[in-house]
């Protein structure tokens, strides 16, 4: 025989940075396991400090950090937590980002551009990445970007199963923001058998956040509409959608989104929005300004618990979805 065996067990081991704890503390409840004790500070400079205070030799290692403001704070202090467990010899690192900094800038618009999702990938794989895990990337060529595995989860049953389970689904119509979102609202079509709309926008392309018009393709009258997005950031374009789709004779509308971003102007916008009800699901934490009756938070933590037992356990993390699109 040749080699060695030893007698050695795997060991998972969870952890956290400090943008979004109260999920990491819900995934951690979810896999019954406990967040490995982090020491995290920041010098006067703005420099941030990391230490382990276990042994994580020979560990699989999970590192959840939620891409939220102030965004480039968060994501250096990940790539300073995956480099400190590298250097401290663990066997895997599995970096976990419920949302996905910078994948809005996925691709060249304009020359001279960057493409600043691939970048964020290339920073990941340096620092010592072996794995990514995200929900609901913002296109999918984005797992393309990362050179190794990628688990792409999926917010979509979650949002539509709470949807379709409070409104009587003859009345609803799914309604896709833009041609952009179309294929993530056909889904939403044939997971609760409702007729699909598409609002045509056109935008400024000198103005960020800026929509010019938008117009309604298909018969929203008397319906109850679902608009359906990937995220929801200063909630200019969502709002200006469901206005369109009230112009158009709709009798409410529902927004749902995976990501609550919820910048600037945002918590006005949705407070004033003649939409009923926002829901997201808590990728990303919830400002304390937008806690109010018309928004709705989803825990996303099951999804990622069971997602990461997957991995730990070589099973199928595409298991976890079989039936959902």
């Amino acid at each position: 025989m040749t080699g060695i065996k030893t007698s050695g067990e795997k060991n998972l081991m969870l952890f956290s940075g400090r943008a979004h704890p109260e999920l990491a503390r819900e995934v951690a409840e979810q896999l019954g396991a406990d967040l490995v004790p982090t020491k995290a500070l920041d010098f006067a400079n703005g420099e941030i400090y990391v230490r382990y205070e276990e042994s994580v030799r020979g560990a699989d290692a999970f590192v959840l950090q939620s891409h939220t403001a102030p965004i480039n704070q968060w994501i250096m202090e990940q790539l300073i937590m995956i480099d400190a467990l590298k250097r401290a010899s663990v066997k895997s690192i599995t970096v976990i980002m419920p949302f996905y900094g910078y994948a809005r800038q996925d691709k060249k618009h304009l020359g001279r551009e960057p493409i600043s999702a691939r970048l964020i990938a290339d920073l990941l794989k340096t620092a010592g990445a072996d794995r990514l895990m995200s929900v609901d990337l913002h296109t999918a060529q984005i797992q393309g970007f990362f050179d190794g595995p990628v688990d792409h989860l999926f917010a979509l049953p979650l949002l539509a199963d709470y949807v379709g389970g409070k409104v009587d689904r003859d009345r609803l119509t799914i309604v896709s923001p833009d041609a952009g979102r179309v294929r993530v609202a056909d889904q939403w079509s044939d997971r609760l058998g409702a007729p699909l709309a598409i609002i045509h926008k056109r935008r400024d392309p000198n103005v960020a956040n800026k929509v010019m018009s938008a117009e309604v393709v298909g018969d929203v009258k008397d319906r109850v509409c679902v608009l359906v997005d990937d995220m929801i950031d200063t909630g200019g374009t969502i709002c200006a959608a469901a206005d369109a789709l009230f112009e158009q004779g709709a009798a409410d509308v529902i927004v749902a989104a995976t990501h609550g971003v919820l910048s600037g102007p945002a918590a006005d916008r949705l407070k004033n929005s003649r939409a009923s009800e926002f829901v997201f699901t808590n990728t990303l934490p919830t400002p304390g300004e937008l806690q109010m009756d018309k928004v709705t938070t989803l825990s996303i933590a099951p999804l990622i618990a069971r997602a990461i037992r997957e991995v730990f356990d070589d099973g199928s993390v595409t298991s976890l979805f079989d039936g959902a699109h």
